[in-house]
């Protein structure tokens, strides 16, 4: 049994002409070695599989090539040609960084360089996945990499440029490899299928192409597969199903129902997509590209970024001319706040189908207008999606020019002195706000009385408003009962520092309007400062009077270590400085038996 070549390897490209999608590097190397201007060192940097390490090699053989062609070419007869073909050349050497990354193999290397070939002009080192080398190892090779002798030529390959060090960089000539485009990879894998008798649609390739992203080695990997799986005849459908892809026309179904606002039709076909198991995420995902697809072939000269399959692009430019930019643009970001939330989601299926009715009535919600070169967001007018219905009076009827008119209905609030008030009367709770009742719960007379009904709820207004007009102004007694009432909450709410700090604090009473909080210490400000929100609207309420403030000052007389910034202290000095103030903490490591760290 023959043993078998994957394509990758079978048809790698022996010559510049060969590469695929790189023709700007492998015109610039055909030249440099036809003007002979090669430089000492390059660097080969770009995405995998485009072809650096092949280019790296054709370059390797191309330069000790014997018979050169005028179009820069490798002979393929020559001696070196032939030992560099049957993988026997001397003067070519493959180092992988991955694996050989220490500074001994650099010494190694760099005690290889210093001999001349034995034949041809150069010896040719290929150092591939460079990046991988320790900092020690470029160090040691920077020296070597910037005057190799005039027989040395050093080809670095990476994927990730960015971890290379500048100083390896500076002595390179750098070559940026691109993605290759999905139309050149479509002609290679065709190229291919007619040398191994290979049927294959040309929408197949063109979805093998695309499912590649650039790479040709993942291109050429992935048709081997297909054709082990279809027995060497490709076609659309079972690409479709061996790369587990969505068909394209489940969109445009979707575009047609979303565009006829057909909810039932929109749920049931992703209920099809689902079923065969399709994540949310992958249906979200194409679904953004297939509307930004829509987007460009809305325009000549945006058609070119259009890259899909050539059996669907006059499909896509007849179905953006029907659909507007506006709800493209709306489309594409509803799905992708989709995209955004999904993982956080619980319920994945009801993420994406909630997200389909938004796009379902998208027409409802907004509209685009153009305002001079500005495009704004405009809300539809005559869209009126929810509807409520309207309540008739049947047992009382007005006359249609009859207007009713309150009066004042919030009278004026006048400041009065406050009288000396009992203890009892005190505590009685300030008036609350008029109770509403819901009209199934309203007595019919409250209904249908007309003008006397809206007399008496106007005078139970005033009766309630005078009855809350009467405010307070500051007293020792009242102060000190608020104050009482506010450390009770703070009990009740189990906030124990904040609770001790305000009773260790003084209170003044300033005027009839302000008072005056003092602490003794830097710390007991900060928490009483804490509680000022809180403090403020509970005094306001118990004196009915929103004019009444207060402030929080430090005490004068503290200790000078409170006044003074304090200077950095060791964590055993904090400790003790904190069960000094604070001497519960002690209790609290004693009874818990715990160990410090300091």
């Amino acid at each position: 049994m023959e043993n078998f070549v994957v394509s990758a390897r079978k048809y790698r490209p022996q010559h510049f002409s060969t590469v695929v999608g790189q023709s700007h590097i492998t015109t610039t190397l055909k030249n440099a070695i036809l003007q002979q201007h090669l430089a000492h060192a390059f660097l080969f940097c770009g995405p995998r599989g485009v072809g650096k390490t092949t280019c790296a090699r054709i370059l390797a053989k191309t330069i000790n090539c014997e018979q050169l062609g005028k179009d820069g070419e490798a002979c393929d007869t020559c001696n070196s040609c032939q030992s560099f073909n049957n993988g026997a050349s001397f003067n070519i050497h493959e180092l992988d960084a991955a694996s050989n990354n220490s500074v001994d193999d650099i010494r190694d290397l760099i005690e290889q360089v210093r001999f001349a070939p034995q034949a041809g002009k150069y010896k040719i080192y290929i150092i591939d996945e460079v990046h991988m080398l320790s900092s020690n190892a470029f160090n040691a090779f920077l020296k070597t990499l910037e005057e190799p002798p005039a027989h040395a030529i050093f080809i670095l390959a990476t994927t990730e440029k960015h971890k290379i060090l500048p100083t390896i960089l500076s002595r390179c000539q750098i070559f940026d490899f691109k993605r290759i485009t999905p139309a050149d990879i479509a002609a290679h894998l065709d190229e291919i299928a007619i040398k191994e008798n290979i049927k294959a649609e040309p929408t197949a390739l063109h979805v093998i192409a695309q499912k590649s992203d650039g790479c040709m080695r993942d291109a050429l990997s992935i048709l081997d597969k297909i054709v082990s799986f279809t027995n060497a005849n490709l076609t659309y459908s079972n690409t479709l199903e061996h790369l587990n892809l969505l068909d394209e026309d489940y969109f445009f179904k979707l575009l047609d129902l979303l565009d006829s606002e057909d909810l039932p039709g929109v749920l049931t076909i992703y209920d099809e997509i689902d079923k065969k198991g399709f994540d949310g995420d992958m249906v979200l995902n194409n679904l953004s590209e297939f509307f930004r697809n829509l987007l460009v072939s809305r325009d000549p000269r945006s058609i070119s970024l259009l890259q899909v399959v050539e059996g669907f692009r006059n499909r896509y430019i007849a179905a953006a001319a029907s659909i507007s930019p506006a709800y493209m643009i709306g489309a594409l970001n509803i799905l992708n706040e989709a995209e955004i939330g999904f993982k956080q989601a619980r319920n994945k299926k009801l993420h994406v189908e909630f997200h389909l009715i938004k796009l379902t009535h998208l027409k409802q919600a907004v509209t685009l207008v153009e305002d001079g070169s500005a495009v704004k967001k405009k809300r539809v007018d005559e869209i009126k999606p929810v509807a409520f219905r309207q309540i008739t009076f049947t047992q009382q009827k007005t006359k249609p020019s009859a207007k009713l008119v309150i009066e004042n209905p919030l009278p004026t609030v006048q400041a009065i002195q406050p009288q000396p008030v009992s203890a009892p009367a005190m505590e009685k709770p300030l008036a609350g706000p008029l109770p509403v009742s819901s009209p199934s719960q309203a007595p019919a007379e409250t209904i249908s009385g007309g003008l006397g009904s809206l007399k008496k709820i106007r005078e139970q207004i005033q009766n309630r408003k005078q009855e809350q007009a009467e405010v307070f102004t500051l007293n020792e007694e009242r102060l000190g009962t608020a104050w009482a009432g506010y450390l009770q909450k703070l009990q009740e709410n189990n906030q124990v520092t904040s609770l001790s700090n305000l009773k260790m604090a003084t209170v003044t009473i300033i005027d009839e309007l302000v008072f005056e909080i003092t602490a003794d210490t830097r710390i007991q400000q900060q928490f009483i400062e804490s509680e000022k929100v809180g403090l403020l609207i509970h005094v306001q309420d118990f004196f009915n009077n929103p004019k009444v403030q207060f402030l929080v000052q430090l005490n004068p007389s503290a200790d000078i270590e409170e006044v003074v910034k304090d200077q950095p202290l060791s964590l055993r000095e904090q400790y003790f400085k904190m069960i000094e103030r604070y001497p519960i903490i002690k209790e609290m490591r004693d009874q818990l038996n715990l160990d410090l760290d300091y």
